[in-house]
């Protein structure tokens, strides 16, 4: 392996050490242990077939990678084996039901960003766990008892929380674990870097297009500093990125047909990075309110998503509320 001059040991402690116990402690184990076979065969692109080939449509329209459904069957098989209850996927219609009577459900988005399959861009996985119960999946976000993430890039990364903070791990390919790398990861309150779809904006809200126009005059308009603005087309990526720089996101509902209710998933998406955001000291909103107190009324009902830095996030809400 290429080493850096200042290279050591690998350090961290490993992942099993730090989930130990039933409940969602074992499960998030049990998903963690299942991403590295993701990792590789994404980094294997198409030296064995085509990850990207349309296999199909799931319940948004969206058009169905190999990959995706590969990824999906992959997860149905490690959260059966982990003793899960009921899981809802991305990739799948209905609810499916792995172990009647388990105590714990899983929410999850395979591959996020599976737009950009095949071209090396950052790509994901979203999960989140609830306690069984009758009303299934459609509870607020408040039940949740924890959630995650993968990260695939140049590096696999997982991020988890039980409730109680964030923390990431980094998968050290020569020991075969994930090892410890960031604990307690905290969001400061302002942000530089803003995660837009610029294309979009024609069609947004007067209030918000008047925040971005604000931010676009930088040092010399009315916020009297400069912005970055980056946006990699996957809600993994940019939660993963924000995590450790900062920063904040946006994908606003908007006046094209299709778009009204915004375009990312509440259940397995939006939920997933609220919960991960609010642990960090950030803010995650559907526009009028925060993600997690949003109640679901269908299984892949889409909402608007905003979230990151605490102030750019109440910043931003206080001008969608506007008129510009």
């Amino acid at each position: 392996m290429l080493k850096l001059p200042n290279d050591g040991p690998a350090t961290g402690r490993p992942l099993p050490e730090l989930l130990t116990g039933d409940g969602p402690a074992a499960v998030t184990l049990v998903i963690a242990a299942a991403q590295p076979a993701l990792a590789q065969r994404l980094a294997a692109g198409r030296l064995h077939g085509d990850p990207e080939a349309i296999v199909g449509t799931n319940d948004s329209g969206d058009r169905q990678k190999a990959l995706d459904v590969a990824a999906h069957h992959h997860m149905l098989d490690a959260l059966a084996r982990a003793g899960v209850g009921r899981v809802l996927s991305e990739e799948a219609e209905e609810v499916i039901t792995l172990n009647p009577g388990g105590a714990w459900d899983v929410a999850m988005d395979p591959i996020d960003g599976s737009g950009s399959i095949g071209i090396g861009a950052p790509l994901g996985m979203l999960y989140s766990i609830l306690p069984a119960a009758p009303e299934g999946f459609l509870r607020k976000g408040r039940a949740v008892a924890a959630a995650g993430y993968a990260s695939f890039g140049h590096s696999l990364d997982f991020g988890w929380s039980l409730g109680a903070g964030v923390d990431i791990a980094t998968f050290d390919a020569e020991a075969g674990c994930f090892r410890l790398s960031r604990q307690g990861v905290r969001l400061k309150p302002a942000a530089s870097t803003i995660a837009y779809n610029a294309s979009n904006e024609r069609h947004w809200p007067p209030g918000l297009q008047a925040w971005l126009r604000d931010l676009r005059l930088g040092k010399q308009g009315p916020r009297g500093r400069d912005f970055n603005m980056r946006w990699l087309a996957a809600a993994v990526g940019e939660l993963h990125r924000i995590l450790l720089q900062g920063g904040a996101f946006l994908y606003p509902a908007d006046a094209r047909p299709g778009y009204e209710n915004g375009r990312l998933r509440l259940i397995y998406e939006c939920v997933p990075i609220a919960f991960l955001i609010e642990q960090a000291g950030g803010l995650a909103s559907d526009g009028t309110g925060p993600i997690l107190d949003r109640q679901p009324r269908a299984l892949h009902e889409m909402t608007p998503l905003f979230f990151g830095a605490k102030d750019e996030v109440e910043s931003l809400l206080s001008h969608l509320a506007s008129k510009g």
